[in-house]
């Protein structure tokens, strides 16, 4: 199936509430103020993009493509992130709401979580290598058995991690 591509575009205050858009491919585009509560984005592409205040709340990345994708002041609720594709997976997050989240097995070493919260998150079994927390609210939190080898957790708080 060809996927539809949008490539150097800025969107702005577009409602794709419980919206489908799967099988879309996104390259060097902005989106700006806009809701994706609940959509599925399912196969989706996203290479080289940012999102600034948009709302993620419950969205389905069901085998779709992060890559080099910047989240600024951007609410990501409850996003089962094991579900993105792992071929040039990565992301920053500035001022974003990540709470009860899951990157469970996810491999995002180099990845920069800014002035976060991060409450309730699941980085089981994820290499985290490298990886920043600036800032970052870390309440129950796990941990298990993931790799924080060179990770920043300098200025985080609330978190505890057991070394053994």
């Amino acid at each position: 199936m060809i996927k539809t591509l949008q490539e150097n575009k800025t969107f702005t205050k577009v409602d794709y509430s419980d919206k489908n858009l799967s099988n879309l491919e996104f390259d060097k585009c902005k989106f700006i103020d806009c809701n994706f509560t609940n959509c599925n984005l399912s196969t989706s592409d996203f290479v080289d993009c940012g999102f600034e205040n948009c709302n993620f709340s419950m969205v389905k990345f069901h085998n779709s493509a992060l890559k080099t994708v910047s989240f600024v002041s951007c609410k990501l609720l409850g996003i089962d992130f094991t579900r993105c594709k792992d071929f040039l997976l990565s992301f920053s997050f500035d001022k974003c709401i990540l709470d009860y989240s899951t990157f469970y097995k996810k491999k995002i070493s180099k990845t920069i979580f800014k002035d976060c919260s991060i409450k309730e998150v699941d980085f089981s079994l994820a290499d985290l290598t490298a990886s920043s927390f600036i800032n970052c609210d870390l309440t129950r939190t796990v941990f298990n058995q993931t790799i924080i080898e060179k990770a920043d957790f300098v200025t985080a708080y609330n978190y505890s991690i057991d070394l053994e």
